[in-house]
């Protein structure tokens, strides 16, 4: 029988292509093969980019003796986890039951019908401090299926029922629009409780490792008045420690993963586009607040990283860089970044995982999209243009549907999830906003409302394809996974560009959408801050009043419209929730396409005309940048960004021939 992976879409699956075990992709095709055979399934699932998958793989999986005993006794499927998220998240919610601290490589051992039965991580291939062989691992669960067979398959069953019953519950509180949701008092305790877990001498969240968090930093920095408060201050402090510690390449600018140490040293040099991206975003936001220049300098760092190194020749952006690298014909992890710049040269870099997920495109592309507007940098809104029309091309399916994932323009089999329709649909509406095309939002409104089922009354997310078909077969998912990681859940995501509608076309619907989707983590968020930091935030967001700035500008501007301050200097730092800066005919064109915070807005004197608007109650327009009115506390914050603009101004005429660098 041969290896199946060489026709593979993951790059990840096409580095097991060459091994001697008899590899499946995910699919029917190999539980049927368990079954013909009467033998256990070995389900194997890792990423590009993680490291001890690739020890694993050659210790183990390229061995001659290990593959011939796996490929006598056992069907074995290969998953790539970033193509196949729900497969992932449903074994690894059935491995916890055999085995604690959970990670990849995940090794779980299943029936011909899928139900899990054993499971581990990292097997090395002799026993150490504790951990048995692989190959003793085989021999048990062999034996176990060969001589117990009726206490492996009860066992089995149990864990399935468990996680069957946990999945109804789920889907069974999905449209619970009425559920509470946490109030001031149990965000700022939430607040409170990230506070303690400060790591006060080396700053972020507990010892070691040391992780980004960003879904919890993005809560802490929008929690508090103007960016006052424990919950911002401690983002800013975290944020200024990571920018200035080993997590990030100082040479490239993009983050690593994780640092093994407390002291964020040791980094695993892994870059992943959604960490990246998500921190373009605080950074961003933290220049917003502050106008420190540190904040600047990271973030647009970042996005050099992400256009320079993550995005394709076709406009995508990969998923990953790769943590090992050759350097001086010696395969190494992290070597590659010890270099300095006319070292790394010389050298070849870190392969890319070129895999183009959906999901996370659209953190990338609402990332660039505010970074571009904020500090005034077109080339990262281009960026931003050309990741949105590259999936438009090869993501959106003729029946507006999404496709998951993509490799050199083909395609993956993979069913998309919330997580694509979520975060594609706000990094469009992102865009919509910074460049004035309402084709992108109206994009993203058709995609979102492909996700909407329930009443009127009571709308609920779901994938528009349904579950994975071979896990549904099974009974082993749900269609809602409201956990978190490093990123946000696919209910968080959607729950987010739903917020953004509603704030954009006053449909209700997308607010209460939003909050019956929340609120299955109403309880669970505030007690699990760390862990559920991206529906925090939206909680606050759902507490507090729609805040909306409008910039329109004529399609021509008569007579003499320049003014050291404009408008938009002011737009490019404002608090607002919604930020947008149009001309006349967008205008008319996002009002036409029923995005009704735009009706009636222009510029009648034949000036940019600004429009303060709370829950889309508008102040009088006006076009005197002195005048804009403040949304409640923000007139200290405008005054500082138009202090600090006329400093740029003035350093800039000294300077005016200063080469641009980023």
């Amino acid at each position: 029988m041969p290896n199946h992976l060489a026709d593979a879409i993951s790059p990840y699956l096409r580095s097991h292509a060459d091994n001697p075990v008899h590899w499946f992709g995910w699919g029917e095709e190999a539980f049927a093969e368990a079954r013909r055979r009467d033998v256990p399934v070995l389900v194997s699932i890792g990423y590009s980019t993680c490291h001890w998958c690739h020890v694993m793989a050659r210790e183990s999986f390229s061995d001659p003796a290990v593959a011939e005993y796996l490929n006598a006794h056992f069907v074995s499927i290969k998953v790539d986890r970033e193509e196949h998220p729900d497969v992932d998240a449903s074994y690894l919610a059935a491995a916890s039951a055999f085995v604690e601290g959970l990670g990849w490589p995940l090794n779980v051992f299943v029936t011909p019908d899928g139900q899990a039965f054993h499971a581990g991580t990292y097997f090395p291939p002799v026993a150490v401090a504790g951990h048995p062989a692989f190959r003793e691992v085989l021999t048990a669960v062999t034996d176990a299926w060969l001589t117990r067979r009726a206490e492996v398959t009860a066992g089995a069953s149990r864990v399935a029922e468990l996680l069957a019953d946990s999945a109804r519950q789920l889907a069974a509180g999905g449209g619970a629009a009425g559920t509470a949701q946490p109030g001031s008092a149990a965000l700022d305790q939430a607040v409170a409780e990230l506070v303690g877990y400060e790591d006060a001498r080396f700053g972020g969240f507990g010892g070691s490792p040391k992780f980004p968090v960003a879904p919890a930093l993005s809560f802490l920095l929008g929690h508090g008045e103007l960016g006052h408060g424990d919950g911002p201050a401690l983002a800013l402090r975290t944020l200024k420690v990571m920018g200035a510690s080993p997590l990030r390449d100082a040479i490239e600018g993009g983050f690593f993963r994780y640092a093994v140490n407390r002291n964020w040293s040791d980094p695993h040099y892994e870059r992943m586009l959604y960490d990246n991206a998500q921190l373009l975003s605080l950074y961003t936001r933290a220049w917003m607040l502050t106008g420190q220049s540190w904040a600047r300098t990271v973030a647009e760092e970042i996005a050099g990283f992400l256009c320079t190194v993550l995005q394709l020749p076709g406009g995508g952006f990969a998923s990953a860089q790769d943590s090992e690298s050759t350097v001086d014909g010696q395969r190494v992890e992290g070597g590659y970044y010890a270099l300095e710049p006319g070292e790394r040269a010389r050298q070849t870099p870190p392969a890319l995982d070129e895999k183009v997920l959906t999901g996370w495109n659209g953190l990338a592309i609402q990332a660039l999209a505010r970074a571009g507007f904020a500090f005034d940098r077109p080339e990262l809104i281009a960026a931003a243009r050309r990741a949105a029309d590259s999936l438009r091309e090869q993501h959106e399916r003729a029946d507006g549907t999404l496709v998951r994932a993509s490799v050199n323009g083909r395609t993956s089999t993979a069913k998309a999830t919330l997580e694509d329709y979520g975060m594609y649909s706000r990094g469009l509406l992102e865009l919509a906003l910074v460049t004035g095309d309402a084709t992108y939002a109206t994009r993203a409104r058709h995609l979102l409302d492909s996700t909407l089922s329930g009443t009127e009354d009571t709308p609920v997310f779901r994938p528009p394809y349904g579950a994975d078909p071979v896990l549904s077969g099974q009974g082993l998912v749900s269609t809602i996974d409201p956990s978190e990681g490093a990123y946000p859940s696919g209910l968080s995501a959607t729950a987010d560009a739903a917020l953004l509608l509603h704030r954009l076309t006053g449909d209700d619907r997308y607010r209460r959408a939003a909050r019956a989707g929340l609120s299955l983590v109403a309880t669970l968020a505030p007690a699990r801050p760390l862990a559920y930091g991206a529906a925090l935030r939206l909680f606050d967001e759902l507490n507090a009043p729609i805040e909306q700035l409008i910039i329109v500008s004529p399609d021509r501007i008569s007579g003499n419209a320049s003014q050291p301050i404009t408008l938009n200097d002011l737009a490019r730092r404002h608090p607002a929730g919604v930020v947008a800066s149009v001309s006349e005919t967008q205008a008319r064109a996002f009002a036409v396409a029923g995005f009704d915070l735009f009706a009636g807005r222009a510029a009648p004197t034949g000036q940019p005309t600004a429009y303060l608007c709370r829950d889309f109650v508008c102040q009088l327009p006006v076009t005197d940048p002195a005048r804009l009115p403040p949304v409640d506390a923000t007139a200290v914050l405008l005054a500082e960004i138009a202090g600090d603009i006329a400093g740029d101004i003035a350093v800039e005429a000294q300077h005016s021939d200063r080469p641009h660098t980023h």
